[in-house]
């Protein structure tokens, strides 16, 4: 995406705003869908109004991406916990049985949405732990620990 782009619709550019919102929608799917899960379209309809209201405040064009990523992850976050309902570990069925096969979708929705959030950003987005304490507004120390948890559910409850 060009900075000229951005700098156009920063500027009031109605058609370069609906271009900058066109190209970041799929991106900023690919990120609230698997934290938001059902609830992945709201959060991206959040993240395109944060948007779509904050652009102004964007310093360096060049850093359009870590910054919608950043309204992403937080919008996503938000709207699943506010609609998650939490299932303990042990109530998951059994791989073994076929009406109710475990997938990684029915996995995911057993993760609390921190932990969601923070495998997205490290196994799905690539992002080091720092990035993505900075990210979520917790210690380094917090990420790695969710992280370390994430996974070991997600294993648990893939397998089991």
């Amino acid at each position: 995406m060009s900075a000229e782009l951005v700098r156009a619709a920063q500027g009031g550019d109605t058609m370069a705003m609906n271009d900058l919102l066109s190209e970041l929608t799929p991106y900023l799917g690919r990120i609230c869908g698997p934290i938001a899960l059902d609830n992945g379209s709201d959060a991206v309809q959040e993240a395109l109004i944060a948007i779509f209201r904050n652009l102004g405040s964007l310093r360096d064009p060049q850093a359009l991406h870590g910054w919608a990523r950043a309204i992403a992850v937080r919008e996503a976050v938000r709207i699943a916990r506010r609609r998650h309902h939490a299932v303990e570990l042990a109530e998951l069925p059994s791989r073994q049985d076929v009406e109710s096969a475990v997938d990684i979708r029915d996995v995911l929705e057993r993760l609390s949405p921190e932990h969601r959030a923070v495998l997205v950003l490290r196994d799905l987005e690539g992002l080091p732990e720092e990035e993505a304490a900075r990210l979520l507004h917790v210690p380094e120390g917090t990420v790695k620990s969710r992280l370390h948890r994430a996974r070991r559910s997600f294993r648990k409850a893939w397998q089991s």
